[in-house]
């Protein structure tokens, strides 16, 4: 049998195989279960009467073993590589002996960020540190408050890429949740 004997839409189904073969995601080494269930699933259909639809049919199967396979390379590939962010933190005028560095790791529950800073003096007392993270629009997100820089663990819900920008300001304690606009550290994200 050859190719003047599909139909219009049996070619383009030959035609979608083609192009999925031809991705060479295709061709990572799949799970050992896969084999099985191609095997199963080509035995199963070696049952049917016209030769044509069962090579069809398996062109099919193979191409949804082939996607799946694909899926789930991509899936493991992404999930093995973490999206991590950093930046430099510089003192401002505030605090020009203080600086710092900020890592910012992707996780199912927000981004986990570490920060750790020198030269900033410990606030006691109603006083504290507020880290923020802001977008080029000047939008402001606050992912955290602190006393000591030297090792600090905050979150956020919004992630660099959008708020690429972390500046650390001067709080007080007096029912005021806005920003103080005494920013001691200031510092741009960038992929790591």
């Amino acid at each position: 049998m050859d190719d003047s004997d599909l139909t219009p839409a049996e070619r383009a189904d030959m035609e979608r195989v083609n192009d999925l073969l031809s991705d060479p995601a295709v061709w990572a080494e799949p799970p050992p279960y896969l084999q099985e269930a191609v095997v199963a699933a080509i035995a199963e259909e070696a049952g049917a009467t016209k030769r044509r639809r069962l090579r069809v049919a398996v062109a099919g199967i193979a191409a949804a073993v082939l996607l799946a396979v694909g899926v789930t390379v991509g899936v493991y590939v992404n999930r093995d590589q973490p999206v991590e962010f950093a930046a430099t933190l510089a003192g401002t005028e505030l605090s020009p002996e203080a600086s710092g560095n900020v890592t910012l790791s992707k996780t199912p529950s927000g981004w986990d960020i570490r920060l750790h800073a020198t030269g900033l003096p410990r606030r006691e007392d109603g006083e504290y540190y507020q880290a923020w993270l802001k977008n080029d629009a000047g939008l402001l997100v606050p992912i955290g408050s602190f006393n000591d820089g030297r090792d600090v663990t905050l979150w956020s819900g919004v992630g660099p890429a959008d708020f690429p920008t972390l500046t650390v300001t001067q709080e007080v304690a007096d029912g005021d949740q806005a920003s103080s606009g005494l920013v001691v550290l200031v510092g741009v994200a960038g992929k790591s």
